[in-house]
């Protein structure tokens, strides 16, 4: 099967299909409300700088298609929502432009309907071993990008039948392209660990994407295909490592006390999500799931799902008192349930996101 192909596999299965996790690893997070917040509604900013430019929000749609000529109006239909919105956008895995150069419109196109906003590219971290750190350059040439995402997917690969399960040399790999374009290195789904995070620190990469377990199950979407294709050993593995991996908030702990920037992805689904993400240490946070039906509809369907999150975000801010960013990443969360559990047993103090956050108020 072909990569163009697969492409299409996974945006159909996840249009149709059920491949979130569950439960919400975000449900265990509560922001404290503040019922005298002392500011006016009209005064918060959700603004920032991202990749040297301003965006409206510090939101991103991340990741999820290309490589098709079906993907071609996902894309732009993404782009320009993002355009209009003043959030930053990400593609998906440009693999299938190296491999067919016909599938390189599908992604080219993106930089002319979204001139101001951050472009990240994507290419998957096997490939890029493969195919030579410069290649970097000529992914991001293609795009006009402001940025490199190399994406770490082994879970995905190692169910999928025809998926690389040779992980050897991805460090060195990324290490070489950090002295080309910018790199941001991302999980697909299975989070990113503090261990992890620190190795990429010292290979030069400055800004994560977790991509944890809480959002869409890649492992799920491959076992969706298998089953399609009668590969019962395949559709057995997807089930069983359906929730494998670090949940999202866990992960965002984990890399942003390394000092790493840190992209929230992996089940953030509403403006609470992204509010209790950046509380969490985050400086952005990402969805792809939410964004994929609307944008199989239109650009205003994407925009209308693009403002529905920031208004969230504000109503987050205007409730917990926090004018601007920098006061929501001082606002006071609770963590309870399994995102506890696993945070202590990881040697984390989590009273320091709550009570002490308020005796530094």
């Amino acid at each position: 099967m072909t990569t163009s192909s697969r492409k299409l596999d996974h945006i159909r299965i996840c249009l149709e299909k059920s491949v979130e996790t569950s439960p919400r690893p975000f449900d265990d997070l509560m922001l404290i409300h503040r019922a005298l917040p002392e500011i006016s509604d009209s005064e918060i900013d959700t603004s920032c700088r991202f990749l040297g430019r301003k965006i409206k929000a510090p939101l991103m749609i991340t990741g999820m298609t290309g490589g098709h000529p079906e993907a071609r109006e996902i894309n732009i239909n993404l782009a320009v929502a993002a355009q209009e919105m003043g959030v930053a956008l990400g593609l998906g895995s440009q693999r299938a432009a190296l491999e067919d150069p016909r599938q390189v419109e599908t992604f080219s196109m993106v930089r002319e309907v979204a001139p101001d906003v951050p472009i990240v590219g994507n290419i998957g971290a096997v490939q890029l071993r493969d195919s030579g750190s410069e290649v970097l350059d000529r992914l991001a040439e293609m795009i006009d990008a402001d940025a490199m995402a190399v994406h770490l997917n082994f879970l995905q690969e190692s169910v999928q039948p025809e998926g690389d399960r040779d992980a050897s040399g991805i460090l060195e790999t990324i290490a070489s392209a950090c002295s080309s374009v910018p790199v941001i290195v991302k999980e697909t789904g299975a989070g990113i660990s503090g261990e992890v995070a620190s190795e990429l620190l010292e290979a030069g990469v400055k800004i994560i994407d977790v991509s944890g377990v809480g959002g869409t199950s890649w492992s799920t979407v491959e076992a969706f295909r298998a089953e399609e294709a009668g590969d019962k050993e395949s559709l057995n593995l997807g089930r069983i490592f359906k929730s494998w991996g670090i949940p999202t908030p866990v992960s965002v702990v984990e890399c942003a006390s390394t000092g790493a920037e840190v992209i929230s992805s992996g089940g953030v689904r509403n403006g609470i999500d992204v509010a209790k993400s950046l509380a969490l240490g985050a400086s952005m946070a990402g969805m792809a799931l939410p964004m994929l039906a609307p944008a199989s509809r239109g650009p205003r369907d994407v925009e209308k799902a693009i403002k529905e999150c920031i208004s969230a975000l504000r109503m987050s801010m205007f409730l917990t008192g926090c004018r601007d960013l920098s006061k929501l990443r001082s606002a006071q969360v609770v963590i309870l349930g399994r995102t506890r559990e696993i945070l202590e047993q990881r040697g984390f103090d989590i009273r320091k996101f709550s009570i002490y956050k308020e005796m530094a108020r």
